[in-house]
């Protein structure tokens, strides 16, 4: 039993459209709350939002009956604010549970008997929000956004284009600390199997974690002070226990256990110790494609892009779109390939959603006479700057008073990309592939109700002096 919105009014409870806040208040949390608020009072963006959460989060649902749930107004409030703070699970619950404003906008009271939010409890209703949901919200969310710049339909959107990259929680990955991260989960996961089947054999998991560790910890990454016969010793002592293992996986295949994390990490190990072998005994170089970044996250991406003072950074890079008036259009995540490989895709995708878009600026990353012909038919002004010695025809069209003016604004994307890695793009701290979409998408929609909450901030500033200006004349 879940409903999306409490509209049963208890004593003492404030109404969303009536709350007010401090006008001085430069903290983030009266941001996002007018831009809720906002969102709220709106009656278009609001019945959208809910029909969205409802179709999505509520597919044949019993409202009469079963254990009340979190309304789903409060699980999108919590999972907005989370993202536009960038803060961890823990400050959240302490805001909804202490946090005055914040529980207004949630639908509480100021006294009696108000629920206590558990923390695993807002853990498992904010992760509802998947990646497709979201990316719905945030249309609606801009088309509200629009309605308070006073955007016509009819009027053309002038974008702009860039990606950054989302980095994922990991550390630097060297061969042996892969290696050592795959043996520790192997272990782990086979004691644990093995006492659930009775099975001797991993009775000293720990003593043997701990000898590896030390072993791993012996081993200097720097070929300037590794000593090979550390990392033979260590290889060794890997490949006693892999053994060990594979002999007991047989016995436990045996008795149909649940082994696929023990295979996993199984699979894990014998490809780093392979490749430990390979590179630092044998000295032979391997090939990128062959390479793993990380043992938890798979997904992960080496990704160099020359930044001075940055070796690479570990991630995927994300793709983003921008507005005239700083709101985030679409967003998309390169699992591969590189930014001039998808931005013909990426733009197609975007027009479809937005069809008012005229013209896009990008980077020289994006640039190729294929890309430029290709998105030509799409856009009124593709402001694409070529690579390289100009021709006689592209300096012509580059000197094109729109092309001019449209690189002109380009570098406000900097600006977007710097808000977006202040809401938690920067780094993601969500496990797995499909935490670290949903994320990237909740970051997106948190960055647009921010901006929404500045307009409405800022119009009501201006309101505010133009009166004091009057009552000064009067």
């Amino acid at each position: 039993m879940r409903i999306v919105e409490d509209t049963q009014f208890k004593l003492g409870q404030v109404p969303i459209e009536e709350m007010t806040f401090h006008p001085k208040d430069r903290d983030d949390i009266p941001a996002v709350l007018k831009g809720l608020q906002h969102l709220y009072c709106d009656p278009t963006a609001r019945q959208k939002i809910f029909e969205i959460l409802e179709k999505q989060l509520l597919p044949n649902i019993d409202l009469q009956r079963g254990r009340p749930g979190m309304a789903l107004w409060r699980v999108f409030v919590l999972g907005v604010l989370k993202q536009a703070l960038n803060c961890d699970f823990d400050r959240l619950r302490s805001l909804a549970a202490n946090h005055l404003e914040v529980r207004q906008m949630l639908g509480h009271t100021n006294f009696w008997d108000e629920p206590v939010y558990q923390l695993q409890t807002v853990i498992d209703n904010v992760s509802l929000l998947t990646a497709d949901i979201l990316k719905q919200i945030n249309d609606a969310v801009v088309a509200c956004g629009h309605r308070l710049v006073e955007q016509e339909p009819e009027e053309p959107l002038l974008c702009r284009v860039d990606s950054a990259v989302a980095k994922a929680n990991v550390e630097w990955p060297t061969d042996v600390r892969l290696l050592w991260e795959s043996m520790r989960c192997l272990i782990r996961e086979l004691h644990c199997a093995c006492e659930a089947h009775s099975l001797a054999g991993w009775r000293k998991a720990v003593y043997w974690s701990r000898t590896l560790k030390k072993a791993f910890n012996r081993v200097r990454t720097h070929r300037q002070w590794r000593d090979e016969s550390k990392v033979r010793k260590y290889v060794k002592m890997c490949r006693v226990l892999i053994e060990r293992a594979e002999s007991s996986v047989s016995v436990l295949k045996e008795k149909d256990a649940d082994l696929e994390e023990v295979l996993r990490y199984l699979a894990d190990a014998q490809r780093q110790i392979d490749q430990v072998d390979r590179r630092l005994l044998k000295g032979e170089v391997i090939p990128h494609d062959e390479k793993v970044f990380s043992i938890h996250e798979p997904h992960t991406r080496w990704i160099t892009k020359g930044k001075a003072g940055v070796i690479a950074e570990l991630g995927l890079p994300v793709c983003v779109l921008e507005d005239q008036h700083q709101l985030i259009l679409w967003h998309q995540i390169l699992h591969e390939g590189v930014d001039s490989d998808m931005i013909v895709g990426f733009m197609k995708e975007a027009k479809d959603r937005y069809p008012a878009i005229t013209s896009c600026s990008m980077d020289k990353g994006y640039s190729s006479v294929k890309n430029r012909k290709a998105l030509e038919p799409v856009l009124d002004t593709v402001i694409m700057p070529k690579r390289g010695k100009l021709s006689k025809a592209d300096k012509e069209r580059e000197s094109d008073p729109k092309f001019v003016e449209g690189r002109r604004q380009h570098p406000a994307v900097e600006s977007a990309i710097n808000n977006l890695n202040h809401r938690g793009l920067g780094l993601i701290r969500t496990r797995g592939k499909e935490g670290f979409v949903r994320t990237v998408a909740l970051v997106v929609v948190a960055a647009n109700v921010h901006r929404i909450g500045q307009i409405v901030k800022r119009s009501e500033e201006r309101r505010r002096r133009c009166e004091q200006a009057r009552k000064r004349a009067a």
